[in-house]
């Protein structure tokens, strides 16, 4: 092989190289995008948590896999009302005892997610899989839980167990799931919520 043949073998096979590169980091920056649309805010919790872009990303790409694996249904028309009349009973039962309210919401959300099909692991776990199809309530859903800890060891007062059950109650709704022809459950309004006298809404 002469010199310029062999000049334009390597030029042929540096283009080769340049260009999967450039399709690399293309797929890798279309991957990004798509799981940070996907992840929302759980995102970028997760670059922080794993302490960089790559090892975050292949947790969640870990997470979506689990969850495709997973038989998600929708309640049955039976289990819609169920469900619906369990929540606006214990809601109503809050300003008697805001404690056992929340203690009880947090109960009847994992038991919602159990219907619907959901692994019934550790918390965290629970989160992850939550946040692969609705991203948008994961935070909620831990603040609910830090709120439930911090009352276990008698530190929450009852305007955080409000805002507690208010968490709650948002993940409820957006996992409530039924087929469009079950009405979904009634909830009312934050303004609505029973306040117990001493504490102050917020």
């Amino acid at each position: 092989m002469n010199t310029s043949t062999h000049t334009a073998v390597l030029v042929v096979v540096l283009i080769a190289l340049a260009g999967a590169i450039v399709a690399w980091v293309a797929i890798q920056g279309q991957r990004s995008l798509r799981l940070r649309r996907r992840f929302g805010p759980e995102y970028d919790r997760a670059v922080q948590e794993f302490g960089g872009r790559t090892k975050a990303e292949a947790e969640l790409l870990k997470r979506e896999a689990r969850v495709a694996r997973l038989n998600i249904v929708p309640l049955t028309p039976a289990d819609a009302v169920r469900f619906s009349q369990a929540w606006s009973a214990l809601q109503g039962r809050f300003i008697d005892n805001p404690t056992g309210a929340v203690a009880e919401a947090d109960r009847l959300v994992r038991e919602l997610m159990a219907k619907r099909g959901y692994p019934m692991c550790d918390f965290e776990h629970r989160a992850a899989d939550i946040s692969v199809n609705h991203s948008s309530v994961v935070a909620t859903y831990r603040a609910a839980q830090t709120i439930a800890a911090r009352d276990a060891r008698g530190e929450a007062d009852t305007e955080e167990l409000r805002k507690a059950l208010v968490h709650y109650r948002t993940l409820f709704a957006e996992l409530f799931g039924v087929a469009p022809e079950v009405a979904a459950p009634k909830i009312r309004a934050d303004s609505d919520l029973p306040v117990p006298s001493g504490s102050s809404a917020g």
